[in-house]
């Protein structure tokens, strides 16, 4: 969703503040291509504090499906995000790009906000994820989820070279 900005960068001391409701349906980064699951919808307030600075403050969650590291479930991942941005409207294009601020999400008087929790949601994105803590992953040989039971393939010979840490491991295993 568009929210055209011209009146309020001309009124200082101007707020305005709109519940927007996003429209983005998937996210996709170099990591991959992620649905959205649930979005709520975005709590926006937009205050000129002056000399044609604008301050942009907003949260809300994106819950995205993002597949477990171990046994590739897909897990729903909520992923809350702070907005807090001041947008500088008496730079032009030309100049945001030379100082390198990263406002694509702000295009002439246009701001973005789907764009705009875009970038919030990736700054927000997980290391790691795991369907349960406890999760074994896949089978490295047939590729079965072994949190649904084993899998049935051999169990692959011990390394010899490998056999007296294994020894020690055995003789201090909790039952």
């Amino acid at each position: 969703m568009q929210i055209h900005l011209s009146d309020i960068t001309f009124s200082e001391g101007k707020t305005i503040q709109e519940t927007v409701k996003l429209e983005m349906d998937k996210i996709v980064f170099q990591l991959g291509e992620f649905p959205v699951l649930k979005k709520s919808p975005v709590e926006l307030t937009v205050s000129n504090t002056g000399d044609k600075v604008l301050e942009i403050r907003g949260e809300g969650t994106v819950t995205v499906g993002i597949p477990c590291d171990r046994c590739l479930e897909e897990v729903a991942v909520e992923i809350p995000y702070h907005i807090e941005k001041k947008l500088d409207m008496k730079l032009t294009e030309e100049e945001r790009i030379n100082d390198l601020d990263e406002s694509s999400y702000l295009t002439g008087m246009d701001l973005d906000v789907d764009r705009l929790v875009y970038l919030e949601v990736l700054m927000g994105w997980p290391l790691k994820i795991l369907c349960k803590e406890d999760c074994k992953g896949i089978c490295s040989r047939c590729g079965k989820n072994l949190n649904e039971g084993p899998c049935g393939c051999a169990e692959e010979p011990k390394d010899p070279r490998m056999a007296a840490i294994s020894d020690i491991f055995s003789k201090f295993k909790e039952v």
